[in-house]
């Protein structure tokens, strides 16, 4: 399954890498990324602050060539937005049953299908007490490793950074995550969540 690669599965490659090149030559932003990884993985997109770090996370992933799927409310796909949204690579997610999110990703890759999921651990836009679980109960259920995706406003910089394997050790994976994202500050710092999961500070059944 984890053998699988991009090669063939980036439709509408070519116009999507030229928008991206426009895009980058025009922006603020500046574009420092590791090299884009060529098999599926999670993509964690944080600090996620801001409506514009989707905008960011398209043109990463459109620059890169990495063929992406995203998890959106499903309010988000209703009428004439649906067909635009599902273009773009979102999956919906019915809030009433959240359980099924990761259930649905987990068949998806086991099916072959060949993508960078990127996850907003942090959920709204605003800050909280925790980052949400499903990024880490994804990517240890499908075998898939993280890639640290990341938006600091401190240097105008986003891309890629680290792709890590996680461990099952919760603490220990989280203190990686931690580590990367200290001095990445969001595009609007004051809703910034410090990445930490809820089951590092409770008694709930682990994730692995």
């Amino acid at each position: 399954m984890r053998e699988a690669t991009w090669t063939g599965a980036y439709g509408g490659g070519m116009i999507r890498r030229l928008l991206a090149r426009v895009y980058w030559a025009c922006s603020r932003w500046k574009l420092v990324s590791e090299p884009a990884p060529t098999t599926p993985t999670v993509l964690i997109g944080a600090p996620h602050t801001s409506n514009w770090d989707f905008v960011l996370m398209l043109a990463i992933a459109w620059r890169l060539g990495i063929p992406v799927r995203w998890l959106g409310k499903d309010s988000l796909f209703r009428g004439w937005r649906g067909p635009i949204m599902r273009r773009l690579g979102g999956i919906a997610v019915d809030r009433a049953n959240p359980a099924n999110v990761v259930a649905d990703v987990v068949t998806r890759v086991r099916a072959g299908e060949v993508f960078g999921l990127v996850v907003t651990p942090e959920g709204t836009r605003g800050s909280g007490a925790y980052w949400k679980s499903g990024f880490y109960r994804i990517a240890r259920e499908a075998g898939l490793p993280v890639t640290l995706g990341y938006v600091d406003r401190t240097t105008m910089t986003t891309g890629l950074g680290v792709t890590i394997e996680l461990t099952g050790d919760v603490p220990a994976d989280m203190d990686l995550i931690r580590a990367f994202y200290a001095d990445k500050s969001g595009l609007r710092p004051e809703f910034r969540t410090t990445p930490r999961l809820r089951e590092e500070d409770s008694a709930a059944a682990p994730l692995s």
